[in-house]
């Protein structure tokens, strides 16, 4: 199924049609990043309501006149790059056009609970045979198998289930999650690494198949080192807060104007911290002289940093740390952070026309992805409900099917 824009196909991906069943953050996290490596995705949506993040606001964005659209910035994070079209599913002239096009997609994504699209014809087992290319992927909180799979799974309740929480946090303070939807994030980035390995399979074989990826098991996959810590000890990590488990110092700082990072990743970068701050003594002293050791006498060392730190001011400290080469850095604010430098160099802060912004554009976050010669493109602002209903499928159902549909509320 091919791109309706009167341009040449941009992106690695270009040519390549998902089909996104997929609603919230992981399964559009996945599908935007596909997009912007240049694949047309067919976003299909609940006509009325369309995805659950439309309406996850305050903040939304405003028209002309200064009053909230449709459109929340929630939404906006996850869904460029895609054409929105608007079916009823529950109705089986609605399933039956979803067919049609998975039937013309190379992949189909979607994230409802297990067995969820079975009784509209729509799970894998149901299309595997009438489409044997098809490459499926399945999201779900606990994943096709196990005795949970049947639980609905939320980022929140898989940080929590997967023991992120337990690590986050001020060590008298309650569990603590990350701040943005990191569960369902990194998901989503799973879920189009698996997608590309099995694009590849089958343009080798000609074979499709099923993607099970679950949001518990990729937030377990990422523990890391915190989980082999406990894998290879048997004791459970206790919350640190911003402190490392096996490096010190590794943490923020109080400063005496604000807040500063400081990360000695090895034992020549500490050396060089102390000569900074006039505490040869911290580096020479054989209970800090290396790592392990200061790991064995943390909260004695870490006292002793926390009051001379504070005498330092935080500019002169940072330009320090960064002519000895010592990895250090502030804490910015999200003002501050779309207002650097870096972001600017780095086009990580994109415009996109939108047609019911009072400005004519919205402003997103942009892809951190830089290649030399099939670059990330921008094409599509993230779509009005059902603003492609017409373009995706007058076509593909004819004339007369697509008018019914419309008469009916089957698309809209």
């Amino acid at each position: 199924m091919s791109n309706n824009d009167n341009q040449q196909p941009k992106g690695p991906l270009a040519g390549i049609t998902v089909l996104d069943l997929s609603r919230i953050l992981a399964g559009p996290t996945c599908t935007q990043l596909l997009g912007d490596l240049g694949a047309d995705i067919i976003k299909v949506e609940r006509p009325g309501t369309g995805d659950d993040t439309r309406k996850w606001g305050p903040p939304f964005v405003k028209d002309k006149h200064g009053n909230d659209t449709s459109e929340s910035a929630y939404y906006l994070c996850a869904n460029r790059n895609k054409r929105s079209v608007a079916i009823d599913m529950s109705k089986a002239e609605g399933a039956t056009i979803i067919k049609k096009l998975a039937a013309k997609s190379d992949i189909l994504i979607e994230n409802f609970k297990f067995g969820g699209l079975k009784k509209y014809g729509l799970d894998y087992d149901s299309l595997k045979d009438q489409m044997p290319g098809l490459v499926y992927c399945s999201i779900t909180g606990f994943g096709q198998t196990g005795p949970n799979r049947d639980k609905a799974g939320y980022d929140l309740m898989a940080q929590g289930y997967g023991g992120i929480m337990s690590l986050t946090g001020e060590p008298d303070g309650e569990p603590m999650k990350v701040a943005v939807g990191i569960a369902d994030v990194v998901c989503g980035l799973y879920a189009s690494n698996a997608i590309l390995a099995c694009l590849r399979h089958r343009d080798l074989t000609g074979e499709g198949q099923h993607i099970d990826l679950a949001l518990v098991d990729s937030q377990i996959s990422w523990l890391i080192n915190s989980g082999s810590n406990y894998l290879i000890s048997g004791k459970p990590p206790e919350r640190l807060g911003n402190q490392h488990p096996n490096i010190v110092p590794y943490q923020v700082f109080e400063m005496a104007d604000g807040h500063a990072i400081i990360a000695t990743g090895n034992d020549a970068q500490y050396q060089r911290f102390c000569e900074l701050i006039g505490r040869e003594d911290l580096a020479t002293d054989a209970r800090y002289a290396t790592n392990a050791k200061r790991l064995q006498h943390r909260d004695e060392l870490l006292a002793i940093l926390a009051d001379e730190l504070k005498k330092h001011n935080k500019a002169e400290f940072l330009a320090g740390m960064d002519a000895r080469g010592i990895p250090a850095g502030p804490v910015n604010t999200l003002p501050e952070v779309y207002a650097t430098d870096q972001v600017k160099a780095r086009n990580m802060k994109i415009s996109m026309p939108h047609p019911t912004s009072g400005t004519g554009e919205v402003t997103l976050t942009g892809n951190p992805l830089k290649l030399s010669k099939t670059p990330v493109s921008y094409d599509k602002a993230p779509p009005l409900l059902g603003q492609h209903s017409e373009e995706v499928l007058r076509d593909l159902l004819g004339d007369e099917e697509f008018e019914k549909a419309i008469k009916t509320g089957i698309v809209s």
